[in-house]
């Protein structure tokens, strides 16, 4: 697993690929958090990251595929997963590296974004005026949603060998995956159906974490999301016959 994920981190960093993801979702987040004035923390007028923590969902619908969309679908194009394939790696690791190897771009990402927090913590009319158990909740609610992107992305990289097919699949999933139960429920009148729907999405337990508690039930949720993920993946590559 770790030549694998030493190969990925080493390809990420030699190449533009990490240096444009994260310094778009830094342009782009620093933009929306403090120069458009509808989402400016400046206009809030609070000392909260709150409009940062909402957004960044939706950028990592866009930004995690264009990460992961290589994983596995520019290896297939170009021939070279026989040789990983052929090596003494299993699947799982094979999978592994290359998931975590995604999941340290998030975390690159979202490690210059402390700044801000230093930023609104001095700004305020009292300086440390910011609700730190919330944010760190936040950032951990960050963390496991990025992953479980990475997950998707993954995923829809192992079943196409075009990586714009893999960018579109992927997300399509992510957005489902936090935004499409909660659709849904909104479709049905009955609230114990309603409850159960909206459960099933990521957002129900991402705000959950961001409330700064950490319960269990959240944690298995993200986990057992990032595993199905992984298992199609292992399911989808199982055969090795490309």
């Amino acid at each position: 697993m770790f030549a694998v994920l030493n190969k990925e981190i080493t390809g990420f960093f030699t190449s533009a690929v990490a240096y444009i993801a994260i310094g778009v979702f830094l342009l782009v987040t620093g933009l929306l958090l403090w120069v458009f004035p509808d989402s400016s923390i400046l206009e809030y007028g609070y000392a909260s990251l709150d409009s940062f923590f909402s957004i960044t969902p939706y950028v990592f619908m866009f930004l995690i595929p264009a990460v992961t969309m290589r994983s596995f679908a520019e290896e297939k194009k170009e021939g070279t997963f026989e040789l990983l394939a052929t090596s003494p790696l299993t699947d799982w690791q094979i999978i592994a590296g290359k998931f975590f190897a995604c999941v340290t771009i998030v975390l690159a990402s979202l490690v210059p974004t402390l700044i801000w927090y230093l930023s609104v913590y001095q700004l305020g009319v009292t300086t440390g005026n910011i609700d730190s158990g919330a944010t760190i909740g936040s950032y951990i609610g960050l963390f496991l949603l990025g992953s479980a992107f990475v997950s998707i992305g993954v995923f829809a990289s192992s079943i196409t060998r075009n990586q714009i097919v893999s960018f579109i699949i992927a997300v399509f999933l992510c957005f489902f995956a936090f935004s499409g139960f909660d659709s849904v429920s909104q479709l049905l009148s009955f609230q114990s159906v309603d409850v159960f729907i909206t459960a099933l999405g990521i957002n129900e337990h991402y705000q959950s974490v961001s409330r700064g508690v950490l319960d269990t039930r959240d944690l298995v949720y993200f986990i057992s999301f990032i595993l199905l993920f992984l298992v199609a993946t292992k399911t989808v590559l199982g055969g090795r016959r490309w």
